[in-house]
């Protein structure tokens, strides 16, 4: 699901810098436009930040979120100016309730950790979630003969991933593990109706992994040169409290190159796969903007984007972007299998100058509908 918190723009009418000194907070002295810079980089304490949905595959809806910072940016500069050591970034902890059209309700807690001058992270979260979505079978087919059938996802996951850097490189690796105990439920129809196995249907899945992280990039909310990348692996078993033994994959590849002053030209390559029993609300679903989520799946998927952003002005800048995709593996290879295509434009307001975080929106065109986008920074995950 992408849940898409506009991180500031309701949040400034909120929050306590609309008191005294609110200009020299919210707006920069450099060109005189609304900027949240000083206000975030001065930050600390519980800021509440409202969420917007705009996920074609669960609706329209919203919530709240509290993130609190344990210490301001600019504290965390001033003590790596100090000690003469790396920029540590500030622990974030964060609680979120949600909800959508169609009946979607999660509630989350999150923290974001760093250790011995950014040496060690940690990333974690708990929630509960009652989904609503709709199965269009593996590799787009159902037995029954139908378009789709909808499900309900209800229960409990837990995420938690601990990475190390290597030395003063911009290279990390990690563990993972990822907990999930669901109780699955179709609209109507059996399982084997929709084409799922019984232990397709499993309700609990336990993992452990690794990743390895190569990150680059000159900025991470919105970047304009540099490569994010990292091979990803979980394995599920028995021996640790999963229903059904499979292993998931992905590697995906990020890369920003400037063109000229004012352009940057962004380039995706994403690739998953799966083996063994999988839930098949586990598989591999083409993630692209226009199409909605679990549309597509299989037991692999491959994406390619492109996107191009044009910076009119310092603040606003506009784009393009054009991707395909493919899913196959349970019944058809990657040739035989279609492509996914889909296009889009958009723009973003660049909020936050010092930090380089921008907020927009994105209307993107798919096979079957057109889908529109609340972004804040860069819209690939």
């Amino acid at each position: 699901m992408r849940a898409i918190g506009w991180l500031l723009a309701l949040t400034l009418l909120a929050a306590p810098a609309f008191a005294q000194g609110w200009r020299e907070r919210l707006i920069d002295p450099e060109d005189g436009s609304v900027d949240a810079s000083n206000y975030l980089l001065d930050y600390r304490g519980v800021l509440p930040v409202p969420i917007i949905i705009s996920e074609p595959a669960v609706g329209y809806g919203g919530g709240v979120g509290l993130v609190w910072f344990t210490e301001s940016l600019s504290e965390a500069a001033a003590q790596a100016q100090r000690t003469g050591g790396r920029i540590t970034p500030p622990n974030i902890y964060t609680a979120a309730f949600l909800g959508t059209e169609n009946g979607t309700r999660a509630g989350l807690a999150a923290a974001r950790l760093s250790f011995a001058q950014d040496t060690w992270r940690y990333r974690g979260a708990l929630g509960a979630t009652s989904l609503n979505l709709d199965f269009y079978g593996v590799g787009g087919t159902l037995q029954s003969g139908l378009d789709k059938v909808g499900y309900n996802l209800k229960g409990i996951m837990t995420w938690h991933e601990l990475t190390r850097r290597l030395g003063e490189s911009d290279q990390w690796l990690g563990m993972r593990y990822i907990y999930l105990d669901l109780k699955n439920r179709l609209d109507f129809g059996t399982a084997e109706d929709a084409g799922i196995g019984q232990r397709e249907a499993g309700r609990k899945g336990s993992g452990i992994g690794f990743t390895a992280v190569h990150d680059s990039r000159d900025n991470i909310f919105t970047p304009r040169s540099g490569v994010e990348a990292s091979l990803d692996g979980m394995f599920y078993s028995p021996s640790i409290g999963s229903d059904t033994t499979f292993q998931a994959w992905r590697t995906h590849a990020f890369g920003y190159v400037p063109v000229g002053e004012n352009a940057t030209l962004a380039l995706r390559a994403d690739a998953r796969t799966t083996h063994g029993d999988v839930p098949f609300y586990q598989l591999p679903f083409i993630e692209l903007r226009g199409v909605p989520a679990a549309r597509y799946q299989d037991q692999s998927t491959g994406v390619l984007e492109v996107e191009g952003r044009y910076y009119v002005t310092p603040r606003w800048i506009v784009l393009a972007f054009l991707g395909a995709g493919r899913a196959w593996g349970r019944n058809t290879s990657f040739s035989d299998e279609g492509t996914v295509v889909t296009k889009g434009v958009g723009f973003r307001y660049m909020l936050a100058r010092r930090l380089g975080l921008s907020i927009g929106l994105d209307a993107a065109r798919g096979p079957e509908e057109t889908a529109y986008y609340l972004q804040v920074g860069n819209a690939w995950r």
